[in-house]
């Protein structure tokens, strides 16, 4: 009797959500039916589901894909990014003009004091410099091998010359010269000598690294006010490199560079500047040439 009672309830509960029930809306006046509605506990229960659902799913598309979650609080603007991309490019400006006011200053002083003129950078400016002392720069294995290869394509050359400062000077032109490019980027000044602008300007990533076209001697590394970080190398057969508008200069006065060596970092120094970029000059025999006759940038 037991069982037969469990049963009977099982099916009393399940039909219960399937009796149907009705629902009317009257006149409370005169007792007219404006609305009826036939409905079963199933039904109301579907329905109910059915709606939290796409309440769920219309709010997560809201907060997910719409500017109305900067008002939930937690999240944050749509357009912060762009703000914050902004104010970094304006303060970067204030603080070069702030330096340049700084070293103008500072020459006023010295001519009233009268000292001589100062071209060295103010102390917050040679911060950025430090940034970069502490860079270590390896060759990878696949640098390594490539400049194995091109040593020893000529290596059995008969008409080579054991001394390769000496293959220099017996070249009568630099168009055999195999230089490296100092930056891949895409040039946006050329060569207009008329112009007085003896070199291209280069445009590249930020903080990219500069290296040397060909071996030699860095002759000058310094600051200057108008073309900022500055870096100069002399090269056999009288080849001279020129570098301008440096973040930072890597090598000093002195120091013997080798082809594809970094030299200095990409940056936006010095009055002249308009913009993060290298200007490069190549100079041959002490008379300017376009860098672009003999390098791929």
């Amino acid at each position: 009797m037991s069982t037969e009672k469990k049963e009977k309830n099982k099916k009393k509960w399940y039909s219960k959500l399937r009796n149907k029930y009705r629902l009317v809306f009257m006149n409370d006046e005169t007792l007219e039916e404006r609305f009826t509605f036939r409905l079963s506990r199933l039904n109301v229960f579907t329905a109910l589901g059915s709606l939290t659902i796409i309440l769920i799913f219309l709010t997560s598309y809201l907060i997910a894909f719409t500017p109305l979650r900067e008002y939930i609080p937690g999240y944050t603007s749509v357009d912060i990014q762009k703000k914050l991309y902004k104010l970094q490019k304006k303060t970067d400006s204030i603080e070069k003009v702030l330096i340049k006011k700084e070293l103008y200053f500072q020459n006023l002083k010295d001519i009233i004091n009268g000292k001589d003129l100062t071209t060295d950078i103010p102390l917050s400016n040679k911060d950025v410099l430090n940034k970069y002392s502490n860079i270590k720069i390896k060759r990878s294995v696949e640098d390594s091998m490539l400049r194995l290869e091109i040593d020893n394509q000529g290596k059995y050359n008969i008409y080579r010359m054991e001394n390769s400062e000496n293959a220099f000077q017996k070249r009568t032109s630099i168009g055999g010269v195999l230089f490296f490019s100092p930056l891949k980027g895409i040039i946006t000044n050329e060569f207009k000598p008329f112009e007085n602008h003896y070199g291209v300007d280069i445009v590249s990533k930020q903080n990219e690294a500069i290296k040397a076209v060909l071996d030699g001697t860095v002759i000058l590394s310094n600051w200057t006010l108008e073309t900022g970080y500055v870096i100069v190398i002399q090269h056999p057969q009288n080849i001279v490199s020129v570098y301008k508008h440096n973040s930072a200069v890597l090598k000093k006065t002195g120091e013997i560079v080798k082809a594809g060596d970094p030299i200095a970092i990409l940056g936006n120094t010095g009055e002249m500047s308009t913009g993060p970029h290298l200007h490069f000059e190549l100079w041959y025999n002490g008379n300017p040439v376009n860098p672009k006759d003999f390098i791929t940038f």
